[in-house]
């Protein structure tokens, strides 16, 4: 019994981990305590588990210096300055500003407001990252107009709870930086590759909208005249963004030909926007002479969060910063639009940082319990049994997506997106990377599912978001004075299946459709025409020149040649290097070639001697230059004085 508990450990220890959280024991602590459990009970198994298991108390050691690296993770720094900023754009009352003029600008059509939710979300998320900002601000902000102008409850809940998850997948969203962490992947490209697939996931949802506005045209009318306070104007409007595109077109180009900028197209864009801003604001003053109402205001409420957007991820993006450095950036834009608007104040600061320094706490104590269960799990072979487990799947890589998009479609029910991203994804990765998968692209598939974790009746955290704002019980509307109905929970949770089912489809749109994501790449390289040339790679005895001088005793080198001990030194070629006499071969080797050794080479009767060495080359000692051409000097030439000769009595015969 004892050995099969040893040698399935794994399996076990996953198994009581999720008893642990069925169970509603914190996930933090039920991570950390499986962990050391199993690590005792992996310690005492261990000889029999027949290798199986490879735990030891020493590890136990090895625990402060995992727990420093989370301390120290500068990716993760990036969560509580995008918590910050969300927050405190939140409390500078910019959601209530876009809510209002873009509702007051797709109120006439149906569905206006339902658009307008969803257009804030999608700004919202690109400027806070945080959903639980987004769905509170907007449901305390436009549930009870689309009540109050007889929207039906389902889609009403069901827009405002989808488009708070869209924070989820559009950057800079923090599911995507835990992500990015987990798999060892850059923050800026999980950012990239997650743009177009919550651009479409936005408009999905417009989608769903526009075909229930022609289905149940009654469930959500159009703003009657008298709550359109802005009036009309879109042609204004239209003037002032044609005007726009013309000063950053002149500016491009004039940045571009002129002074050849870099990033002339960005300045170019810039200074158009700026222009139409300023312009907004001077004829607001001046008591608008040149634009609409409606213009102002939509320009002058939508400029500041997209230039934050830009600020953001702009620098990003173009390199100009690292993921955490644009959270410091965004949130000293949050202040500082929220110091514009006069809403900065020390109340509002309080709250920020108290709800940031929470959720962080909560970040850091799960990734300190997932050190803990990782490193057990690991000592006992559980990360080989899930990768053996799910690469054995049927259908290879797409198989292996189809399962894993189940599984954590499943787990999301009762586990929230950080606890799925600390526990789930460090299993699956390795497993992802064996069958060859981009992780990039399986981190973006994952972020668009994981989303479902918010809208999952019954356990979804934007639902509960949602409910916590919504009337429960009956009330007065303040501006018609009529008696309103309550919105129930049954409402709040059939009004997100629809969404729901969009998500699980754009889980299969990215799986099918992977360019959506791998133009994080950037454009592909044409390799047809490359060629590589190599640098030409002197001679040693070139390669050498200058060389080291010879020590005393020993002959002084040649031209650039390295001095060889009296007794050792070949005949050699000029530049190439000496082969000691008695080893070299009876033809002299090539200029720069290897002589090969005497008695291993088939003689060659025919063959001369090796020539003398060129001038420059190294000198030879006397007695142990081979003969040149076959001659021998006389005695009175003195001894190894005359070049290539050689003493008496050691030259070997002339052969004919």
């Amino acid at each position: 019994m004892m050995e099969f508990i040893a040698v399935n450990m794994a399996p076990i220890m996953f198994a009581s981990l999720v008893m642990f959280l069925l169970l509603g024991y914190p996930v933090a602590f039920a991570l950390a305590a499986n962990g050391l459990l199993f690590f005792f009970i992996g310690v005492e198994l261990a000889p029999l588990s027949d290798g199986t298991i490879t735990l030891g108390w020493n590890l136990l050691g090895t625990m402060p210096d995992r727990f420093w690296g989370v301390l120290s993770n500068e990716t993760l720094l990036a969560i509580p300055f995008f918590t910050f900023m969300g927050i405190v754009l939140e409390r500078s009352g910019m959601a209530e500003d876009l809510l209002d003029t873009i509702g007051q600008l797709f109120g006439p059509i149906r569905g206006g407001l339902a658009y307008a939710v969803i257009i804030v979300g999608a700004l919202l998320a690109a400027t806070t990252g945080v959903v639980a900002a987004s769905v509170i601000a907007m449901g305390l902000i436009s549930l009870p107009i689309m009540l109050r102008y007889g929207y039906d409850r389902r889609i009403a809940s069901g827009v405002i709870a989808a488009s708070g998850t869209l924070a989820q997948i559009i950057p800079p969203s923090l599911v995507l930086i835990v992500l990015a962490d987990q798999l060892g992947r850059s923050v800026g490209d999980m950012y990239k590759a997650a743009l177009i697939p919550g651009m479409v996931l936005t408009g999905i949802y417009m989608g769903y909208v526009l075909v229930m506005s022609i289905l149940r045209p009654q469930s959500m009318p159009a703003l009657p005249l008298e709550a359109r306070t802005l009036g009309s104007g879109v042609t204004s409007l239209i003037v002032a963004l044609v005007v726009a595109v013309a000063v950053a077109f002149g500016a491009h180009y004039w940045l571009a030909e002129t002074y050849g900028a870099k990033n002339a197209d960005i300045l170019g864009a810039v200074a158009g926007i700026v222009v139409i801003y300023i312009a907004a604001i001077l004829d607001r003053a001046a008591g608008g002479k040149l634009m609409s109402r409606l213009a102002q205001q939509v320009i002058i409420v939508l400029i500041p969060p997209l230039a934050l957007i830009f600020l953001v991820l702009g620098t990003i993006f173009l390199g100009i910063a690292t993921p955490t450095e644009g959270g410091a950036m965004g949130a000293v834009g949050a202040l500082l639009l929220a110091a514009v608007k006069g809403r900065l104040n020390l109340a509002v600061v309080t709250q920020a940082l108290a709800s940031t320094t929470r959720l962080s706490s909560f970040v850091m104590f799960i990734l300190l319990g997932a050190r803990m269960f990782s490193l057990t799990f690991y000592g006992v072979n559980g990360h080989i049994w899930v990768e053996h487990l799910l690469t054995s799947l049927p259908g290879g890589e797409t198989g292996f997506l189809i399962a894993v998009s189940v599984l954590v479609f499943l787990l999301a029910f009762f586990l929230d997106f950080f606890e799925l991203a600390f526990i789930i994804v460090p299993l699956l990765a390795p497993a992802a990377e064996a069958l060859g998968i981009d992780l990039i692209w399986f981190g973006i598939i994952l972020g668009v599912n994981m989303q479902t974790s918010f809208m999952h009746p019954p356990f979804g955290f934007a639902l509960f978001y949602l409910r916590s704002v919504a009337p429960r019980q009956t009330y007065t509307d303040p501006v018609t004075r009529a008696r309103m109905a309550p919105v129930t929970t049954g409402q709040i949770y059939w009004g997100a299946v629809p969404f729901v089912c969009i998500q699980i489809v754009m889980v299969a749109l990215v799986i099918m459709f992977p360019q959506m994501v791998m133009h994080y790449k950037g454009a592909p390289v044409d390799t047809s025409n490359v060629t590589i040339t190599l640098p030409q790679m002197p001679g040693l005895g070139g390669g050498l020149g200058g060389g080291l001088g010879a020590p005393g005793g020993l002959p002084a080198p040649g031209a650039g040649g390295l001095g060889t001990p009296p007794g050792l030194a070949p005949a050699p070629a000029p530049g190439g290097l000496g082969v000691p006499p008695g080893l070299a071969p009876p033809n002299a080797p090539a200029p720069g070639g290897l002589g090969v050794p005497p008695g291993l080479a088939p003689p060659t009767p025919t063959a001369p001697a090796p020539a003398a060495p060129a001038p420059g080359g190294l000198g030879v000692p006397p007695g142990l230059a081979p003969p040149a051409t076959g001659e021998v000097t006389p005695p009175d030439a003195g001894p190894g004085l005359a070049r290539g000769g050689v003493p008496p009595g050691l030259a070997p015969p002339a052969q004919d």
